[in-house]
Order: C-alpha cells, then structure tokens, then sequence
C-alpha cells in the first residue's frame, strides 16, 4: 500500500514515524480502521476527532499508525470517528481496497519506499 505525507500540523509524528522505519507489528481491526503499534512515540500536534476514508494517522495513547477505509464502531452516520483524536500524517493514494482482507494479528511491515521522491509506505 502506498501512501502520500499529507497534515503539516503533524509533521513531528509523521517525522517520529519515518525514524523507526523499517519495523514490524501485528495488525488490529476496529470496524472499518486497521491499526498497528509503533515504535514512534509523538504527541497531538493538530489532532483530530473526525478522519476521511484513506487517511493515515499516528494515535498518540496507542503509539499506532491508523489506516481509515470507513466508519469505526463510534462512528455517527457520514462520519469516520477514531477511538480518540489522532494526528493525520498521511493519505492511502494507492491499495486501500487491501485494507478490507487485513484481519487481526496479521504480521505488517512498515517500510520506506525505494526511489521515492513524494511518498512514504506505510503497508
């Protein structure tokens, strides 16, 4: 999967994300998000309550990456609502129909793309 950098607001958790590539973690669902603890550790630098479809985000209380495909169990109608706010450092640009075959405990990888010049992976 491939994503964009995105929320200038939240450069310091997209910047704590980036360092500690490549890791690896287990993914979590909650409804429509998949999530995936971090070795990165920022605080709320322009969070959010309400993301969109496709957003990436840094969950400051989890140390997780967020990946958002549609609504949470909190969700309201026409509204994608994380557990608590969250830094949006990014956009899935490209394989977000992948996110829907992820299940719970699956092994992830997060990595930089080579020749890159204005993205960033997040699996």
């Amino acid at each position: 999967m491939e994503s964009t950098r995105h929320d200038l607001e939240a450069q310091p958790a997209l910047n704590a994300a980036q360092r500690q590539r490549p890791f690896e973690s287990w993914a979590r669902r909650w409804g429509d998000e998949v999530y995936f603890e971090t070795p990165a550790v920022a605080g709320e630098e322009g969070a959010r309550e309400l993301v969109s479809v496709g957003d990436v985000a840094y969950w400051p209380p989890g140390r997780a990456l967020c990946l958002f495909f549609g609504p949470t169990p909190i969700s309201k109608p026409g509204e994608i609502r994380p557990a608590s706010p969250v830094n949006v450092i990014g956009r899935v640009v490209e394989g977000l129909g992948v996110l829907r075959r992820v299940a719970s405990g699956e092994k992830v990888r997060v990595e930089p793309l080579r020749n890159a010049r204005a993205h960033t992976a997040f699996p």
